[in-house]
């Protein structure tokens, strides 16, 4: 949306009206953390100006506050299971009018398809999708994922207005052992006059120097605040993550305060349909702070002005003349309930309820067929997840609530089954993309069914389809599920398929509202903690981080269970 300065700068003075004029607001000012009192003038999607000001048209806010709109740092739409319109409609009416989204889920299924997907559905949506590269498809050399984008495939993207830059570089291994691919492809960002996020968990000392070094600018895995303080200390801006899998905001808390607000963002990386319609989206994390005892003042800018600022979202982020008009009315300040949105100037929800439609479909299905036909891989059958190896002891993927950093646990126990007593379930991935028949094969500790199987073509981020289980009859029934609705999720017991959800669009989302998706999820749910499943895990959204083979300790893919640290594979029966 290009300014007309010269209409601006005339209402900004008064020779003209303004198109709209918030009467009686009271405004956060996000530069000096503190109220003031006026009216605030609209101008073709732009504020002209806070004073007393007539325009065309008058809401009296009645001392209500008017904040920025809120802005997420970091997220993947495709871990919402919606599609970008659908994840508008949700996200909206919590006061988000700007996301920056990593389209790494999608692209690690299709390639660049996926990436033209998700910028072409995003498009004219009342929240600007903002889009960061990914940087590693798939995540490290040993995964298989449904494509490989290198710095030269990435190159044309950058042609795009709503590119800001190259995405969580969560290779840090390759990063820091100065892979020639990862480092082509920060050199095209910096070429190109764009940022570069990070992805480190744990990474200290002299790897971190160097990682930060290689020109990569903050980090969104942060576990505690010492983690936290020497990033900072180096240099790197903290992205403070609550979503639904890994939540973090209780452990950082001490980053809302004035020593280092400043450098740190809110983002919540991945959010269930629930979870956003029921607890919120960025506005959630803003009221956990406030309630922790955090400043609001320090919580709403990190919510808008820094990320604006980082990202280099220059005319974004602040209730000041020249800003877009991209902006949040609450009541109070500690309730901090969203009760008005404006997306350039113009009113798309209040109360919790949009006030416009947002046309979510497309008849792109031929023109995307990688992304509505991404299953590629044969029937398995109860062989197929037949453990061989053997050995006196068995190693086991320990996972936790809340995080998605893993432990290794060596059990003295040589047995290739499952022991659903001991809290030992076989876990599997099959190779979805290419039919390369690869099954990787391993157990799990902490998911705690104690019969029966989950399967999910979500498994980060090469999406390729695990499944966990008490045997291995209900582990290929559970599989054969997914396979046949192409994508989705299945949860099986005793020979039988207790319930599903189709996720047809890259075997991650569906063209379905959150409400739908949350009602067929949430019944899931109950059916996998009826299984089993603690109610302090997500069976679904945990389950998919047990893929992700660049978090620490342990991981499972394709070929098997990977140490993280070293990158290798590790027998899961041994002596």
């Amino acid at each position: 949306m290009d300014k007309d300065l010269k209409t601006l700068i005339a209402a900004a003075r008064g020779d003209i009206k303004a198109d709209l004029v918030l009467k009686n607001a009271r405004i956060l000012n996000v530069f000096t953390k503190e109220l003031e009192s006026g009216d605030i003038a609209i101008k073709d999607g732009y504020i002209a100006g806070i004073g007393e000001y007539e325009g065309e048209d008058i809401l009296d806010l009645e001392g209500r506050i008017v904040c920025p709109g809120l802005i997420d740092g970091h997220i993947h739409i495709e871990s919402s299971m919606l599609t970008p319109g659908e994840f508008a409609k949700a996200i909206v009416p919590h006061g988000t009018t700007a996301v920056i989204t990593d389209p790494h889920e999608i692209a690690n299924v299709a390639g660049e398809e996926g990436i033209s997907f998700m910028l072409e559905r995003s498009k004219d949506l009342p929240v600007d999708i903002f889009f960061m590269l990914p940087s590693c498809v798939p995540s490290t050399p040993l995964d298989e994922a449904g494509a490989v984008l290198e710095a030269e495939h990435l190159e044309p993207f950058y042609r795009e207005d709503r590119v800001l830059g190259l995405a969580e570089l969560m290779n840090s291994y390759g990063t820091v052992n100065a892979d020639d691919g990862i480092i082509a492809k920060i050199k095209g960002a910096e070429a190109n006059g764009r940022t570069v996020d990070g992805h480190a968990p744990a990474l200290s000392g002299k790897m971190l120097n160097s990682y930060i070094a290689a020109g990569v600018k903050s980090d969104h895995e942060c576990f505690s605040i010492e983690e936290a303080e020497e990033k900072l200390k180096r240099g790197q801006y903290i992205m403070i993550r609550q979503g639904t899998a890994a939540r973090n905001l209780n452990a950082l808390l001490p980053l809302f305060d004035d020593k280092y607000c400043d450098r740190c963002l809110l983002v919540t990386d991945d959010k269930h349909p629930g979870d956003l319609l029921e607890a919120g989206h960025i506005d959630y994390i803003i009221r956990e702070a406030i309630k922790a005892g955090k400043s609001p003042y320090n919580a709403i800018k990190m919510a808008s002005f820094n990320a604006a600022s980082y990202f280099g979202l220059k005319d974004t982020g602040a209730v000041a003349p020249g800003y877009r008009a991209d902006l949040i009315v609450v009541s109070d300040l500690n309730e901090f309930s969203v009760e008005k949105v404006f997306k350039n100037g113009i009113p798309v929800a209040e109360n919790g309820k949009l006030l416009r439609d947002i046309f979510t479909g497309s008849d792109d299905k031929d023109k995307y067929k990688r992304v509505y036909h991404s299953f590629n891989m044969h029937e398995v059958s109860p062989e197929d997840f037949r453990i061989n190896e053997k050995g006196s002891r068995k190693r086991v993927i320990k996972i936790f609530p809340g995080e998605i950093v893993t432990d290794e646990v060596i059990v003295d126990s040589g047995s290739p089954e499952a022991e659903p007593s001991e809290d030992i379930v076989k876990i599997a991935v099959i190779e979805r993309h290419k039919d390369t028949g690869h099954i990787g094969l391993g157990f799990l500790m902490g998911y705690g069914i104690k019969k029966g199987a989950v399967a999910s073509s979500v498994a980060h981020d090469s999406h390729n389809l695990i499944v966990a289980g008490t045997n291995d009859e209900d582990m290929a029934l559970a599989a054969n599920t997914v396979r046949a609705n192409e994508g989705g999720i299945a949860v099986v017991a005793d020979g039988k398929v207790l319930s599903s959800l189709a996720l047809p669009v890259a075997g991650l989302m569906c063209e379905e509202d959150a409400q739908t998706v949350e009602d067929k999820l949430r019944t899931m749910k109950e059916q996998a903690r009826s299984l089993g499943v603690p109610e302090d895990i997500d069976p679904f959204m945990t389950l998919a981080f047990t893929a992700l083979p660049v978090i620490p300790k342990l991981r499972i893919i394709t070929k098997g269970v990977v140490d993280v640290n070293t990158q290798s594979y590790a027998p899961v029966l041994f002596d």
